[in-house]
């Protein structure tokens, strides 16, 4: 991984977080994800038109990641209705690159060595620790179905990472790739919000406009610069660390969402990050 790949998935991991934060402060997920997901059709529609058209080979992988962006998407809102941000959005994206070595290993023959394997050793201790410490408001018991969701929410992203690693090599155009992906993916929900919300959703979207225009930038940017690295380096230190979102996602929640840290949560996010770097030792 050359130092250019490694800023441009750093800076996918900000903008990754940062679009996250916009759509958990809007508290009806449903008009949040309308918003980015409809918004990103208005950057990814004309971007379409100017860039390469994707290789033949490309469109089943394109198929495929949308129908697990669709299902991450609702599974991100349900996580981000049930828990703090500051909890889910670490779990869920500590998930992936643990699930990412071992699918890469599978289908695309990226084999982990020591570094790697102990990498995602570690990091599972601090995935561990930090879904153990899950404890909302004054209970003593986890949130067992926040954390499930943001788990599952963690392999759909596993899923389309590795997919998506296979596509965009085969695409022979990252642009016209990711351009692609987001047009087939950012129908869905706004489809289903129509047919829920009917005549009411264009006055409920209305005030939340120009944040949806903000995340949807932020959404295409990052996982733009995601799929770009993927066509120069293997998918798993990619992976890795591009969630070094995870920091900046704990930083968001305490700062802006108020959420509590907590001794027990800073040593278990560090393992994962320690894992992350393990990992990254490979590259």
């Amino acid at each position: 991984m050359t130092p250019l790949v490694a800023f441009a998935v750093l800076i996918a991991a900000v903008t990754h977080a940062s679009w996250n934060a916009i759509a958990h402060a809007v508290k009806d997920q449903l008009l949040s994800f309308t918003l980015i997901s409809g918004c990103g059709l208005l950057f990814c529609v004309p971007l379409a038109c100017f860039v390469p058209f994707p290789a033949a080979g490309a469109w089943p992988y394109l198929f495929a990641s949308a129908v697990l962006h669709v299902a991450y998407m609702l599974l991100l809102m349900r996580s981000f209705t049930l828990g703090d941000f500051g909890q889910m959005y670490p779990i869920a994206r500590g998930t992936a690159p643990l699930v990412v070595t071992v699918l890469a290993a599978v289908f695309v023959g990226e084999r982990p060595d020591a570094w790697a394997t102990a990498g995602v050793a570690v990091a599972s201790v601090g995935l561990v620790g930090l879904a153990l410490w899950g404890i909302r408001g004054s209970g003593t018991r986890p949130d067992w179905p926040a954390l499930l969701a943001a788990v599952a929410t963690g392999l759909t992203i596993a899923g389309y990472t590795t997919v998506d690693g296979v596509g965009v090599r085969a695409s022979g155009t990252s642009l016209g790739y990711i351009a692609w992906l987001l047009i087939l993916q950012g129908m869905a929900i706004p489809v289903y919000a129509l047919y829920r919300r009917r005549g009411e959703l264009a006055a409920q979207l209305k005030p939340f406009v120009a944040r949806g225009l903000l995340g949807a930038a932020l959404s295409v940017v990052a996982y733009g610069l995601v799929l770009w690295a993927q066509t120069q380096a293997a998918l798993a230190p990619i992976a890795a660390l591009r969630e070094s979102s995870i920091i900046v996602g704990a930083a968001i929640g305490t700062v802006f969402f108020k959420e509590r840290f907590g001794a027990p949560r800073i040593a278990a996010a560090g393992l994962m990050v320690v894992g992350i770097g393990l990992m990254l030792h490979t590259s």
